[in-house]
């Protein structure tokens, strides 16, 4: 199983301070989160996409070829792309050369993002979002897949004869999640494909989360992907974590009260006891965290926010070494004790040497990076995949 952060890019005032980090520090405290997250044993790092202040990582790609740089075997990762308002050539262009220059260690998530003005930013309509992401993905996932592609849609300029470069690395695409918030269009579409759902488990109660990825299982078995416990799962989650319980909840509430997102709306403990926010000693943070299994099955990702609403650098950093040292082996031995022979692991391209987590990397879950996917419509020539379903 993959454990990871990820960071939404926030630029936001410390409440205590009242300091507020420019833009430089923010973006280089997020290259410095993801290094720390390899040093710390975790085994995946995902950045945001906004183009809206307060927020600074408007380019994943770019920021991710920094990170690729700096480390070995960390795995990269989006959350999410916008596939709504972001060109699919430019996609499928920007991660396949990032997948080389990491040498494979990246997939993607996406999603139609929830900020409404991006839309008419970018030249779109919002009121369009649901079938931007479905064209959008179809030309995406055939331009990993084919050459020569003639397409005709609606949302962008034509294409003959058009064969998007580099081509992904040994032929398998990377690894695609769908991620969804509210609605269950990205739980159709990733099972219709056969990709992975990734839910961001934050804002609302389990049973909601739940209700979605019960629907993509059955969705991804019915469309003959794979029995319904072997489809790929993601899971976001936020965590604060001190040897006290008292201790966390009282450093952790005037971050959580300065939250536009959550501190207007309810107080620390009501937002703990309805949603799986998790704030406390090590041992109440693995429990809460072990009962997501109870939820949503056996999922493969489990990635935590922890930079989120002004948190101090070094604060942060220090949350990522307790997951190393203290929340994550025991997470990983618990669950691993539990698990079923039919359960895979998470996905990886199979150029990833020794790769990360728990996984082999091999056989099926390592050739499902590239999806087995729905069946192309139009022309193009398709190409060697090494991708087959499970």
């Amino acid at each position: 199983m993959q454990f990871g952060v990820y960071s939404i890019g926030d630029v936001a005032p410390d409440p205590l301070t009242g300091r507020t980090p420019t833009e430089h520090e923010r973006i280089k405290t997020m290259t410095t989160i993801a290094v720390r997250a390899e040093q710390a044993g975790l085994d995946v790092f995902a950045t945001g996409e906004h183009h809206n202040p307060p927020h600074v990582p408007s380019s994943p790609p770019t920021l991710l070829a920094y990170v690729a740089a700096r480390t070995e075997r960390l795995l990269l990762s989006t959350a999410t792309t916008l596939v709504t308002t972001n060109d699919p050539v430019r996609i499928a262009e920007e991660f396949a050369l990032l997948q080389h220059l990491a040498d494979g260690r990246v997939d993607l998530t996406l999603g139609r993002g929830n900020v409404p003005n991006v839309y008419p930013w970018f030249g779109q309509d919002l009121r369009q979002g649901v079938a931007l992401a479905r064209e959008n993905y179809a030309l995406l996932h055939r331009l990993w897949r084919e050459e020569d592609i003639d397409w005709r849609g609606r949302s962008r300029a034509r294409l003959d004869g058009f064969t998007s470069v580099p081509r992904p690395l040994d032929g398998v695409p990377p690894f695609v999640w769908h991620a969804s918030v509210r609605s269950p269009e990205g739980a159709e579409q990733a099972a219709s494909y056969g990709d992975g759902f990734f839910v961001d488990n934050l804002r609302a109660p389990v049973g909601h989360y739940a209700r979605l990825v019960e629907l993509y299982r059955a969705r991804y078995a019915e469309h003959g992907h794979g029995a319904a416990e072997q489809a790929v799962v993601g899971l976001g989650g936020q965590v604060f974590v001190r040897a006290r319980s008292q201790d966390a909840v009282r450093e952790f509430r005037p971050y959580f009260d300065g939250s536009p997102a959550r501190g207007a709306r309810e107080s620390l403990e009501e937002c703990a006891a309805r949603t799986p926010l998790a704030v406390g000693s090590p041992d109440e943070v693995i429990e809460k965290i072990l009962t997501f299994r109870e939820a949503y099955g056996d999922y493969q990702r489990q990635l935590f926010l922890v930079d989120h609403a002004g948190l101090p650098r070094e604060t942060v950093l220090e949350q990522i070494d307790l997951l190393g040292e203290r929340i994550v082996p025991v997470l990983r031995r618990e669950l691993a004790s539990v698990r079923p022979p039919t359960w895979l692991p998470g996905p990886r391209h199979p150029a990833v040497a020794g790769g990360a987590g728990t996984g082999t990397g091999t056989g099926t879950r390592a050739m499902a990076m590239a999806g087995p996917g729905a069946p192309p419509v139009g022309h193009g020539r398709p190409v060697a995949a090494g991708h087959r379903p499970h």
